[in-house]
């Protein structure tokens, strides 16, 4: 036991001595050591604050450029719901001007008086038209009052409207008709006419162009004029042409213009591009200038379509030239604009017009090339609703440094079912929210190969 204490002694007595002859050591080198070992502590500890610092300054600048993204995405997100909302109510507004029309077409009256009831409630260019079409029906309903009080809100509310000669036409019509109790049923001398003309049309076209020239600078109706303008149209002739040019130039009122538009690029071909041209330029009515690109589209007139998609100021015409140019095929001319424009919402919408077109070649090398990380997103979401094909999105994928931009490449993988994409995400990204959302497209798509890879998971 003694013997134990004392070797118990020793060693403390050991380590004290040992402890004594460090701090002599210091005392013997002098406040010099003292002060080095301080500052190497002293940095130590700076370094680890250092480094802490770092990683959080890291993290928040991380935080803080999602944050812009988001931000971004938010605001180009609003933008394109009110560009879509505009649009929706501009088609809503022609879709009841179509439906009401085709209902007067078919006799029914009742139908289309309500399809332009609500078009005119609707406030939209439409109205006055709204207003004629809604009187017209009224008065085959034998309603003359109510068709004699919508033409006078005609002239009231739209005393500049080009359908004023038509509804001052009607106006005498109905007054005439007041005593006379209306038969739908019965074949009307309009109908008669319009089948004489074009028996004359068949058998003799130059008199036949006389007499539809006669009658759209009568006091037919608007309806009347339309058909007979399709008669017309259906010949084909450089004179019928010609005809049909001056109608498309502002004779007559809208509907007939635009109808005349329309036949120029069925019927017209690359011979009426100069024609439409000249209406092009004429016009301030922007319903007439998409009624032109839609012939030029018609015709599969590019020349013209990529001229208006790189010189039309007005954004929603320049648009629709874009469109239409992808709708038309024009992989080259939209490659072409595609370089000379600077804009990036033109870009984009050349990018669309690209997905119409089916160039994904095109989308493949601007997702892998292009500065811009938003285009290289547009780009990469038509990719993915073309199919998300692996190869050229996993090439990207491997380059990409942007967040976001791989982002994209998830949801084309995800909206192109590629789950082998996805799969191969999951298991080689290092980026755990990246991984994340991976497995969560995986776990909505229910394919086998993400099936698999999820089992995997579970089994780890």
């Amino acid at each position: 036991m003694r013997a134990r204490m004392t070797t118990e002694s020793l060693k403390q007595m050991a380590q004290r001595m040992g402890i004594v002859a460090a701090v002599a050591g210091l005392l013997a080198a002098g406040p010099s050591a003292l002060g080095a070992m301080r500052q190497q502590g002293s940095q130590t500890q700076s370094d680890a604050k250092r480094s802490a610092t770092s990683a959080e300054m890291k993290q928040a600048q991380q935080e803080k450029e999602e944050e812009a993204r988001e931000r971004e995405e938010e605001i180009r997100e609003r933008e394109q719901e009110k560009k879509e909302e505009e649009q929706d109510r501009a088609d809503r507004l022609q879709e009841l001007y179509d439906d009401g029309r085709e209902a007067l077409d078919d006799g029914e009256y009742g139908v289309a008086g309500k399809k332009f009831a609500e078009l005119y409630q609707l406030k939209g260019p439409q109205s006055d038209a709204a207003l004629y079409w809604l009187a017209y029906a009224e008065n085959k309903q034998g309603k003359r009052e109510a068709a004699l009080a919508r033409i006078a809100d005609l002239k009231k509310n739209y005393p500049q409207s080009r359908w004023i000669k038509d509804a001052t036409a009607l106006e005498m019509e109905v007054r005439q008709n007041s005593g006379q109790k209306p038969n739908p049923d019965t074949v009307s001398d309009e109908d008669l006419k319009l089948l004489a003309l074009q028996g004359i049309m068949n058998n003799d076209s130059e008199q036949g162009i006389a007499l539809v020239e006669k009658v759209l600078n009568s006091s037919s109706s608007p309806m009347v004029k339309s058909k007979a303008l399709f008669v017309l149209a259906q010949s084909g002739s450089p004179q019928a042409l010609g005809v049909l040019g001056k109608v498309a130039q502002g004779q007559g009122n809208p509907e007939l213009q635009r109808k005349a538009v329309e036949y120029l690029g069925i019927f017209g071909g690359k011979r009426a591009a100069q024609t439409l041209a000249g209406v092009y330029t004429s016009t301030s009515d922007p319903s007439i200038k998409r009624a032109v690109i839609q012939s030029y589209m018609t015709s599969g007139d590019r020349e013209q379509l990529l001229a208006l998609a790189k010189n039309e100021k007005n954004e929603e015409l320049k648009r629709d030239a874009i469109r239409n140019l992808g709708l038309t095929g024009g992989k080259s001319e939209l490659q072409q604009l595609y370089q000379s424009d600077s804009s990036t919402e033109a870009k984009k919408e050349v990018l669309q017009a690209l997905f119409l077109a089916g160039d994904s070649q095109k989308l493949g090398q601007v997702a892998l090339n292009e500065k811009n990380s938003e285009l290289r997103r547009a780009a990469i979401r038509d990719m993915g609703l073309m199919g998300g094909r692996e190869p050229e999105l996993q090439a990207i994928y491997a380059k990409e440094t942007d967040r976001g931009v791989k982002e994209e490449i998830l949801n084309a993988y995800f909206l192109g079912g590629n789950a082998n994409g996805l799969v191969a995400v999951a298991k080689s990204e290092k980026d755990p929210e990246l991984k994340k959302k991976a497995v969560e497209k995986l776990a909505l798509m229910g394919s086998k190969e993400g099936n698999e890879y999820l089992i995997e998971l579970l089994q780890k």
